[in-house]
């Protein structure tokens, strides 16, 4: 059975050289930091959680000198309660969080959903809290702090969330060493791959280009081939979850049924 829809909530934005996240690219960038409520009758899922909130009132504070390469703007209603209250919920609906992967502009609202049943890849859980000293600094344990004591439901294989095809994590690593894509199937529009950071730029998927700052760089090329393949053999658009165009194109116009 479908999803019923997929919700995709803006957040804030990075202002960076596309070189940092793409070879072979360069130039300055606005790149888009989304979320995404899926609603299904077992529940309601939220795909990442995007910056800490405490970042919109002073993002150095929070992230240091990271805000040094990356420039964050961060819109004041587009905050995560806000985003999620504007599409109709409580924070206290969400019952699945699922998270990309442990990069800090995807874990930085975990700490909202208490109650909620979380899915990550295990040895991101674990490589975020002992990260090598070169990616220290795309990693915030204190995310993770805030959570130790939620539900914690680790990944070591792909997952069908709820058993009927509708919402499929799939295991992409090379990002970081436990990278996860969302596949999510809605009744309209068919399916959607939404890429995490296993590529971050629509060219990163044609020309299979990896990030500079990817944990393994082969096996980064060996998950963007195998998005490419799963999106071929199910019929699915392949969505770049930091991809100015995908979200102008995907993302902006409301829910997608």
């Amino acid at each position: 059975m479908p999803a019923q829809r997929i919700l995709p909530l803006p957040g804030a934005t990075i202002i960076l050289d596309s070189g940092l996240i793409t070879m072979g690219t360069q130039g300055p960038l606005a790149v888009p930091i989304p979320v995404f409520l899926i609603e299904h009758e077992r529940g309601l899922v939220l795909f990442d959680t995007g910056l800490v909130p405490e970042a919109w009132d002073d993002p150095r504070a929070v992230y240091g000198d990271l805000v040094d390469m990356f420039a964050l703007e961060c819109p004041p209603e587009n905050t995560l309660q806000k985003q999620i209250e504007a599409a109709g919920y409580t924070l206290s609906d969400v019952t699945h969080v699922v998270i990309s992967h442990s990069h800090f502009d995807h874990t930085g609202g975990m700490y909202l959903f208490p109650d909620a049943q979380f899915f990550m890849s295990e040895v991101d859980i674990r490589y975020a809290m002992w990260p090598d000293k070169y990616f220290a600094g795309f990693y915030r344990a204190a995310d993770f702090e805030r959570t130790r004591n939620f539900a914690w439901n680790p990944l070591r294989e792909d997952l069908d969330l709820f058993g009927d095809g509708s919402i499929v994590l799939y295991q992409t690593p090379g990002h970081t060493p436990g990278e996860i894509s969302l596949m999510v199937e809605v009744p309209d529009s068919g399916k959607y791959l939404i890429t995490g950071d296993t590529v971050h730029l629509r060219s990163g998927v044609q020309y299979e280009c990896p990030c500079p700052v990817d944990y393994n760089a082969h096996e980064a090329i060996v998950s963007i081939q195998r998005i490419k393949q799963l999106a071929a053999a199910q019929d699915a658009r392949i969505w770049v979850l930091h991809d100015p165009e995908d979200w102008a194109e995907l993302g902006s116009s409301g829910p997608i049924s």
